[in-house]
């Protein structure tokens, strides 16, 4: 609705309501193309990390904050995903499950940039590794079609490109490496 702010409560209400990846992918684009809203709402981006804004079986809603320069190893969610930038960049490989005698392994097949006020949905078996290519943080809202901390996610270690259960201590621990790593250059 022109003229009306982000306001979290309303956002994660009109999610819910939604029904379907493309109309919550309408509402995300919605928010985020107001930056200044978003960030009077959920505050300036100051160090990775992921805030849950809204947990459910069938919903998922992050604030997801990287840290400048980072870089998330290959993963995968089991459910949809919509992703709005509302400040910075975050750079995309997307990666699919090799064949034959390399089962487990994934390989590069594509690769997507996003900046300020862009939105994409990804399917629910997209595999994706995410860079913050700027030496700033990068704020974005994900949503997911379902429970994101689902412990049947895998993500892919970086170096050899084989498949590994997801630890979710991993993925904390390398936020605050980031953020220390990040912290040390200043």
């Amino acid at each position: 609705m022109p003229g009306v702010k982000f306001q979290l409560d309303a956002f994660i209400d009109e999610c819910r309501r939604a029904g379907s990846q493309q109309a919550i992918k309408e509402v995300v684009a919605r928010a985020v193309s107001d930056r200044a809203a978003v960030l009077h709402a959920l505050g300036e981006p100051t160090k990775g990390q992921v805030q849950t804004l809204y947990h459910s079986e069938d919903l998922t809603i992050l604030n997801l904050i990287w840290a400048p320069k980072m870089t998330l190893f290959p993963h995968d969610h089991t459910v949809w995903a919509v992703i709005g930038i509302y400040g910075g960049r975050e750079d995309n490989i997307f990666w699919r499950r090799r064949s034959g005698t390399e089962t487990g392994r994934v390989e590069a097949v594509g690769a997507k940039s996003l900046s300020d006020g862009d939105t994409v949905a990804l399917g629910r078996d997209v595999i994706h590794s995410v860079t913050n290519p700027i030496p700033r943080c990068t704020g974005a809202i994900h949503v997911y079609g379902g429970d994101f901390f689902n412990p049947n996610r895998k993500e892919w270690d970086p170096e050899t490109l084989c498949e590994r259960p997801t630890d979710v201590n991993r993925l904390v621990r390398i936020f605050e490496e980031e953020n220390a790593r990040w912290e040390a250059a200043r």
